[in-house]
């Protein structure tokens, strides 16, 4: 099985001796899944059994098994767990901290490699370093989530999608290759597993939830391509059109592949540019921005000129300024912002256009633009079925800290920021038909 060495990179390395364990986090799928397919070529070379063992955190940045989106990924993973029982892969649910979980799961397996889906994230990098501290054995990591390999896309921080799609158009040829299907592990995994679901599937939700899994992500793009792909470009600002993928709870739960939507977006020919730049370059040089600035979530990872105009304005005087609770619970003056809030915590969702704008008055309406950063990435962590991830710290500092942006014509508050307005929005698209439909949506 070819598999591109470049995607794996050794966090320890060493001779691989006994079972095959897959610590599976970022990416939740059998299908077109790196990680899982470099984890049986090992087991197959070794002759050993291969274990996916995904760990239940009671708490992961804020979420909880109340949440809509811990809800989300449980139902993906019950999905999972019958994928791979068909290939003859013991899936395993673990509960607790990754740091003491996966070290005890090693001991008591005599696993010979561990296998880890890469991410960015400050929180994935710290559980690697405990575990890598707590076992001996090989480590290895693979990028499943980008097309290119995040250290091989770029070695610094780019400040921009302009010099970053430069050097990852250099490497697409090489990393842009169709995926072998996974075939069953040569021995099976010598203890039965026995896994603990918190949570039942929600099955008197709404149809106009969003429905988890594989099937549910791979109907969703065919749906998108079928039917809005052609659209895309022309209509994609207008939230009352939705013409927007709809994929990304899909892939920020890893349950889809965006390699495999850029090939099937590239199989049916045409120009679709615009929705491969957004999939391919911006979504992958959110995951640059969080692997090489460890202040992602804070004012102090945003540009120098972006921090030096917003303290310029720091004493401008604000026309409104609201609680968190009040930006919570949707009560402002802006009857278009209120609507987009209610559609995040209604459907887990929120137009992509509209995000922008929804961040922006959140800075108007703070006292600091640290205040303000902080309430959109709460918020957006807590409703968004995508939230806690790198495309939402990217968006939130585009939107407030000059993120991958350049300076404007300067103006109360915002500085040299990008502005947008409600009047803007009503040129764009026609508001009241998107507020009358989520108000609708909320009554029901």
């Amino acid at each position: 099985m070819h598999i591109n060495p470049g995607r794996i990179r050794a966090i320890r390395d060493g001779e691989a001796h006994g079972p095959v364990i897959y610590w599976m986090s970022r990416d939740q799928r059998v299908s077109d899944n790196w990680a899982l397919l470099y984890s049986l070529d090992i087991a197959r070379r070794l002759n050993e059994a291969l274990a996916v063992v995904f760990c239940l955190t009671p708490r992961f940045m804020g979420a909880t098994a109340e949440d809509r989106s811990y809800r989300f990924m449980l139902d993906g993973l019950k999905e999972l767990e019958k994928r791979l029982s068909g290939l003859g892969i013991a899936f395993i649910l673990a509960h607790g901290d990754p740091g003491d979980v996966i070290p005890s799961l090693i001991d008591d397996s005599r696993a010979g490699i561990l296998v880890a889906d890469f991410s960015p994230l400050r929180i994935s990098r710290t559980w690697k370093s405990m575990v890598a501290g707590r076992t001996e054995i090989p480590f290895h990591e693979v990028d499943a989530h980008n097309i290119v390999p995040c250290w091989i896309a770029s070695q610094k921080q780019e400040w921009s999608a302009h010099t970053f799609r430069l050097k990852i158009r250099k490497h697409l040829a090489e990393f842009m290759e169709e995926f072998p299907d996974p075939r069953p592990p040569p021995r099976p995994w010598r203890e039965s597993v026995d896994n603990r679901w918190n949570a039942p599937a929600d099955q008197d939700a709404p149809s106009w939830m969003i429905r988890s899994g594989e099937q549910a992500a791979a109907a969703q793009l065919e749906r998108f391509i079928s039917e809005d792909l052609d659209l895309y470009a022309s209509h994609r600002n207008d939230p009352t059109r939705d013409v927007q993928s709809g994929l990304s709870p899909y892939l920020h739960f890893g349950q889809i592949s965006a390699q495999r939507v850029a090939l099937n977006v590239m199989a049916v020919g045409g120009d679709h540019s615009e929705f491969l730049d957004e999939l391919i370059v911006r979504r992958e040089l959110a995951d640059n921005f969080c692997y090489y600035n460890e202040h992602y979530d804070s004012m102090d990872g945003m540009p120098e000129w972006a921090r030096t105009t917003l303290d310029d304005h720091r004493g401008d005087r604000r026309d409104y300024i609201y609680s968190h609770e009040e930006l919570e619970c949707a009560k402002t003056h802006d009857d278009l912002w209120n609507a987009a809030q209610l559609e995040m915590r209604i459907r887990g969702k929120m137009h992509g256009y509209l995000r922008m704008y929804w961040a922006k008055k959140i800075l108007e309406w703070s006292e600091s633009p640290e205040d303000a950063l902080r309430t959109a990435i709460r918020l957006n962590d807590r409703y968004e079925l995508d939230g806690r991830d790198p495309n939402g710290y990217t968006g939130c500092g585009w939107s407030i800290g000059g993120l991958h942006d350049r300076p404007f014509g300067e103006r109360p508050v915002f500085g040299k920021i990008r502005y947008m307005s409600y009047g803007g929005m009503r040129r764009k698209f026609d508001v009241r038909k998107y507020i009358d439909r989520i108000f609708q949506m909320a009554d029901q």
